[in-house]
């Protein structure tokens, strides 16, 4: 591939089939098993804070927000994060993450939480979460509970992390 800059742009509903296909590649079927999964099972993402990368015309990378509960708070799930292999390690996926968030953050989004690498997501705003502040409903290692606070009050929100009502 050239050196040709990437395009970030919301995600459009003519586009699932190229992400469905990109999360397949890189993450493959066990993804469902996992407890992050679990919470976006049959909620529909945001349309609002869900973005893809583009690179000479074709979708290279991909993010969603998925609307969560956390306790008695509303909140946004990060994930799945794609970038394609062709175009790893140019930036694209934390250009994906920034973009989501601070969308988020405009539309007045108190907390973004994922299930991830703190050393990838710490320079994006993602901080650990404290053991036991919000747990999910499932197995997942508690180290990997990263959240962005978003606004002043969002240090109030625990609990469990669950799904909205389909």
């Amino acid at each position: 591939m050239t050196d040709k800059a990437y395009l970030l742009r919301l995600e459009e509903p003519g586009d699932c089939p190229e992400i469905d296909h990109l999360n397949d590649a890189a993450f493959g079927p066990g993804r469902f098993a996992r407890t992050a999964y679990r919470l976006r099972e049959g909620v529909p993402h945001d349309p609002l804070l869900s973005f893809v990368a583009t690179w000479e015309g074709r979708l290279v990378g991909s993010v969603r927000l998925t609307p969560i509960r956390i306790g008695t708070s509303d909140a946004q799930l990060l994930g799945p994060l794609a970038v394609h292999p062709d175009v790893a390690s140019r930036g694209i996926g934390r250009a994906l993450v920034r973009i989501s968030v601070e969308r988020a953050a405009e539309l007045g989004h108190r907390l973004v939480l994922l299930v991830g690498d703190p050393p990838y997501y710490g320079p994006l705003g993602f901080e650990p979460v404290p053991f036991g502040e919000i747990t999910l409903p499932g197995p997942v290692d508690a180290r990997r509970i990263l959240a962005a606070r978003l606004g002043p009050t969002a240090g109030e929100i625990r609990g469990e992390a669950r799904r909205l009502p389909v």
